[in-house]
């Protein structure tokens, strides 16, 4: 049952700046934040399909699978080209099994990836882009890759042409400037972790009805012992929650409304901040996808019966269905002190 964890992560995501201050509107703010430095088709595709589970910024620790930057490290051992790199990766993704991985210690730890429908022309330009360009890696990575390979060549400039998440910013001075936008990723990514382990084990016992089930009972309470241990605020909230403890305040409808027009417009999506007094405010979207769409989308088509019915028991008021994949859900709301 470990081959559903990239399912466990991605229902969790869904259930479940008045002194002087630096704010702007969310829809001023959105074009110039969602700008990314490459063009590359399957940079976005990759963070929209891959990143819910093989992000660079979840501690080692608290994985769910493993980061993309030991993914394309491995798939270059042993290849000539390109196309042999590309081929390796189509022919993963069409029947993933024990056998053709190349990743045997990621299989026992987290255990095969489980078969996902997607085209054989995202994949196609995802490895593209993993091929030609240098990607995020974990702060953790090298170390980790050095003990367990030995001192062989390692990810070379490690932060490459991605977003930046997980790194430090600096000054020509040489002082720090903390990356707010990478702090409130890693809160809302380790969050998500916890959610999903928790998720893995409800679904194994009961399926999709036990992670709503689940989510009913512990999903608020799971999020809020998060915040504790960061020292945080954490939310995830929505126009359409299916708590009603999950509704967004105005603020926050208004960064959803934003993420929504951005892809609408087709724009890649980064996150957004709002630094107020000494707080950061910090927003990131929960968008929709195949999987999701168990809890999620239109009932009795992609929703069944049996998780309807349960559904509408323990979530009487529920506004969370009827979604279609590549759409905006709600955000994570994060709130944190100023470093």
């Amino acid at each position: 049952m470990k081959t559903l964890y990239h399912i466990a992560i991605i229902l969790l995501f869904f259930g479940c700046k008045d002194a002087k201050k630096n704010e702007t509107t969310a829809i001023d703010n959105a074009p110039e934040t969602a700008t990314m430095i490459s063009d590359h088709p399957g940079k976005k595709i990759m963070e929209t399909k891959c990143y819910a589970c093989h992000d660079s910024t979840t501690p080692e620790e608290s994985r769910l699978a493993p980061p993309m930057a030991a993914v394309k490290m491995r798939y270059l051992m042993g290849v000539s080209d390109k196309n042999e790199f590309i081929d390796d990766f189509l022919d993963w993704a069409d029947k993933p099994t024990l056998e053709k991985s190349k990743m045997p210690g990621a299989v026992q730890r987290f255990g095969v990836m489980p078969y996902l429908p997607y085209p054989k022309e995202d994949i196609k330009l995802i490895a593209d882009y993993l091929y030609e360009n240098d990607i995020d890696q974990p702060e953790w990575f090298e170390e980790h890759y050095q003990k367990n390979h030995g001192r062989g060549q390692g990810m070379g400039r490690g932060m490459g042409n991605g977003n930046g998440m997980g790194r430090q910013m600096r000054m020509g001075t040489g002082q720090n400037i903390i990356d707010y936008n990478a702090l409130g990723m890693k809160y809302a990514l380790s969050t998500k972790a916890q959610l999903g382990k928790n998720l893995i084990t409800a679904i194994e016992k009961k399926g999709t009805v036990g992670a709503v089930e689940f989510c009913n009972v512990r999903a608020i309470k799971l999020t809020d012992s998060m915040a504790t241990v960061h020292g945080a605020k954490i939310k995830r909230v929505s126009d359409k929650p299916r708590n009603p403890d999950n509704m967004a305040n105005s603020k926050e409808l208004g960064y959803i409304t934003a993420f929504k027009q951005m892809v609408a417009d087709g724009k890649d999506i980064s996150p957004m901040i709002d630094e107020i007094n000494n707080e950061v405010h910090f927003y990131y979207p929960i968008t929709t996808n195949t999987m999701c769409l168990q809890c999620h989308g239109v009932p009795n088509q992609k929703v069944t019966g049996e998780t309807l019915s349960t559904l509408k028991a323990l979530y009487p008021k529920d506004q969370a269905l009827g979604y279609n994949e590549n759409q905006v859900r709600g955000v994570w709301s994060i709130v944190f002190d100023k470093k």
